[in-house]
C-alpha cells in the first residue's frame, strides 16, 4: 500500500477530492496571475480594465484556495495518522502473544512512533504538491500557447530531467528501505539504554561493549541517511541545471535558428524561472514522500502479518463472567517455540484437571516451562495440539476471549497502569483504599477517581499494587507468577497464610508459580514441571513448618 492509498483508506473521499480541486484551482490561479503580468508587461501603455480586475480577482482566489486545500489535507492527514495509530494498536492487542514476542517490542515501537511520524510529515507536504503540480502543469500549457516549437524543446528537457531523476530515485528508495530496517535494530539499543541503565552503569566493560555495538548500528544508520540525502540533493541540482540550460538555449541559441520575438523569449524565460521554485519544492518533497511510503509499506506489512494470525476478538460486548464453574481440563496440550536460533522448547503433552476452590502451587526449576503453561492456561498462548475445556466445553477461537475474562493475573514481569482500567465498581476508590491498607501501601499510594498517585515503587510494592488490581477485578481464578519472590519474609507470610486462604474461602481458585516450598502446605495440590513435562501432581503435604 502506498501513501495515497493509505490516505484514501483512512480519509473521506469527498474531502480528498475537495482538497485536490482547491489545490488545482490555486495552481491554475497562480498561472493566471503570471499570464496577466506578462500581458501587462507586453502592453505597458494600454492595460485594459479587465486585466486589472482579473489581477485583483486572482489575487483573492490564490490565497483562499491555497488555505482551503492546506487545511483540508492537513485535517485529513492528522485524522488518518490518528486512525492508523489506533488501528495498529488494535491489531497489536488482538494478535497472539507468541507472534508479538517473535516480532519484538522494538519493532512495534518504531511502527507506532517513527513510521507514523514519517507519514504525518509527508501528509503535510500534500497541499503543496497539489498546488505546485497544478501550477507547473498550467504554466506548461501556457507556454504551449505562446510557441509550440519552443515548447517542444522545453518538454524535451523536462522529459530528460524526469528520466534521469528516476535512476537515482530507485537507488534512494532501496537505501531508504535499508534505513528503515536499520531503525528496528537501533531501537533495540535505545531500549537497552532506557531499560538496562542499572546493568550498564554497574560494569564498565559491559557498558563499553554495548556502546561499541550500538555505535556500529547508529553509524550505519547515519551513513545510509547521508547516502539517501546525497542522491536526492544531486538529482534535484541536476534538474535545476537542466532548466537553466533550457533558458540559455532560448536566449542565446534559438534566435540564430528560428524567428523568436523578444516578447515570446521574455515570457518563456519568465515562466521557466517562475516554475523553478515550485519544481524545487516538488523535488524537495520527494525524499519525505519516499520515506513515508517506505514507512507505510512497513506498517502495512507488519499489520498484515499481525492480521493474518490475529485472534478473533469475539463479539463487541462480552457476556458477564459466570463465576459458577466446576472443572477446567487441559487435555493433551502441547506448545512448541524457538527461543534461540537453534533451541526448540517443547511443553507437553499436558493433562491436568483443576477444580473450583483449589489452591495449586506450580513448581519446577528454571526452564521447566511453568510460565509457558500458565500462559496456555489463561489463554494468552494457543495450544498447538490438544485442547482446553471448561466444564466440558472446548475453548476455541470463538470463545477464548470470553474464557480469558475468568482470570486475574499478576505476571512476574508485570506492567502497572496509572489508573484502574476497566473496573466499573461505584465504590472503586473506597474498595481500593481498603486493599491499600491491607497491602501496607496506604502511606505510599493514594487513589482518587480510579487514578493512582504513583507507580514509582520497589518491585515488591509494585507487585502488591498489581495484586490490588487483581483483587478489584474479582475474577473466579487468580494466577500469580512468582508473586512472593520480591516480598520480605513478613509479607510472604501475609500472602501465603492470610491472602491466599481468604481467596479460597471466597470461592476463588488460586494457581501460584512459586519456589517457596515451605508454604506449599497451604495449597491443595503441588504440580511440578521438569523439561516441559509434569513430573508429579500430588496433594500438598502438611509439613512441620505448618504446625509451627
Amino acid at each position: 500500500m502506498n501513501l495515497l492509498s493509505f490516505l484514501r483508506r483512512y480519509s473521506p473521499t469527498r474531502l480528498l477530492i475537495a482538497a485536490v480541486i482547491f489545490g488545482a484551482l490555486s495552481g491554475g490561479a497562480s498561472t493566471g496571475l503570471l499570464y496577466v503580468i506578462n500581458h501587462a508587461l507586453g502592453n505597458p501603455d494600454a492595460a485594459p480594465s479587465r486585466l486589472i480586475w482579473g489581477f485583483v480577482a486572482l489575487c483573492l482566489v490564490v490565497p483562499v484556495t491555497r488555505v482551503a486545500s492546506t487545511l483540508i489535507v492537513t485535517t485529513l492527514g492528522l485524522r488518518a495518522a490518528c486512525a492508523l495509530r489506533l488501528d495498529l494498536s488494535r491489531r497489536i492487542l488482538s494478535a497472539p502473544l507468541r507472534r508479538l514476542e517473535e516480532l519484538g517490542s522494538h519493532r512495534l515501537m518504531v511502527a507506532l512512533t517513527d513510521d507514523i511520524g514519517a507519514v504525518t510529515a509527508a501528509l503535510g507536504q500534500v497541499p503543496g504538491i497539489f498546488t505546485n503540480s497544478a501550477l507547473v502543469l498550467c504554466s506548461l500549457i501556457y507556454l504551449g500557447t505562446l510557441s509550440w516549437k519552443i515548447f517542444q524543446i522545453v518538454l524535451l528537457f523536462l522529459a530528460l530531467g524526469v528520466a534521469t531523476y528516476q535512476l537515482p530515485l530507485f537507488a534512494a528508495v532501496r537505501r531508504q528501505r535499508m534505513t528503515r530496517e536499520m531503525a528496528d535494530e537501533m531501537f533495540k539499543y535505545f531500549r537497552g539504554v532506557t531499560q538496562g541503565t542499572k546493568e550498564l552503569k554497574i560494569r564498565r566493560s559491559r557498558r563499553e561493549a554495548f556502546l561499541d555495538q550500538m555505535r556500529t548500528t547508529v553509524t550505519s544508520f547515519r551513513d545510509l541517511q547521508l547516502a539517501v540525502a546525497r542522491i536526492f540533493v544531486s538529482a534535484a541540482t541536476w534538474g535545476s541545471l537542466l532548466f537553466f540550460v533550457a533558458v540559455g538555449i532560448i536566449l542565446f541559441v534559438l534566435p540564430h535558428y528560428m524567428p523568436v520575438t523578444h516578447q515570446v523569449a521574455v515570457s518563456y524565460v519568465m515562466v521557466i524561472l517562475y516554475i523553478m521554485g515550485p519544481l524545487q519544492l516538488l523535488l524537495n518533497a520527494v525524499p519525505v514522500l519516499v520515506q513515508a511510503n517506505v514507512s507505510v509499506q512497513k506498517v502495512e506489512r507488519l499489520g498484515i502479518s499481525l492480521l493474518k494470525v490475529a485472534e478473533d476478538a469475539g463479539p463487541a460486548e462480552l457476556p458477564a463472567v459466570n463465576p459458577q464453574w466446576e472443572r477446567l481440563d487441559l487435555v493433551g496440550v502441547c506448545h512448541t517455540y524457538r527461543r534461540e536460533e537453534d533451541s526448540i522448547f517443547n511443553l507437553g503433552p499436558i493433562d491436568l484437571t483443576i477444580q473450583r476452590r483449589e489452591v495449586i502451587f506450580l513448581a519446577g526449576g528454571n526452564g521447566s516451562r511453568k510460565t509457558t503453561l500458565a500462559k496456555l492456561l489463561i489463554g494468552l498462548y494457543i495450544p498447538e495440539s490438544g485442547e482446553i475445556r471448561l466444564d466440558g466445553r472446548p475453548i476455541t477461537d470463538e470463545n477464548h476471549e470470553e474464557y480469558r475474562q475468568r482470570f486475574s493475573v499478576v505476571f512476574s514481569d508485570l506492567f502497572l497502569f496509572e489508573s484502574l482500567l476497566g473496573i466499573g465498581s461505584p465504590s472503586l476508590d473506597d474498595e481500593a483504599r481498603r486493599y491499600l491498607e491491607r497491602l501496607h501501601l496506604r502511606h505510599k499510594v493514594r487513589i482518587q477517581g480510579g487514578e493512582l498517585s504513583t507507580t514509582d515503587l520497589s518491585q515488591g510494592q509494585r507487585k502488591r499494587l498489581a495484586l490490588l488490581t487483581a483483587y478489584l477485578e474479582d475474577s473466579p481464578i487468580f494466577v500469580f507468577d512468582e508473586w512472593a519472590a520480591d516480598q520480605d519474609p513478613e509479607f510472604k507470610k501475609v500472602f501465603y497464610l492470610q491472602l491466599v486462604p481468604e481467596l479460597k474461602r471466597r470461592g476463588k481458585t488460586v494457581i501460584a508459580i512459586s519456589h517457596d516450598d515451605s508454604f506449599y502446605y497451604v495449597g491443595d495440590r503441588v504440580i511440578k514441571l521438569a523439561e516441559g513435562q509434569v513430573e508429579f501432581d500430588r496433594a500438598a503435604v502438611q509439613t512441620e513448618y505448618a504446625s509451627a
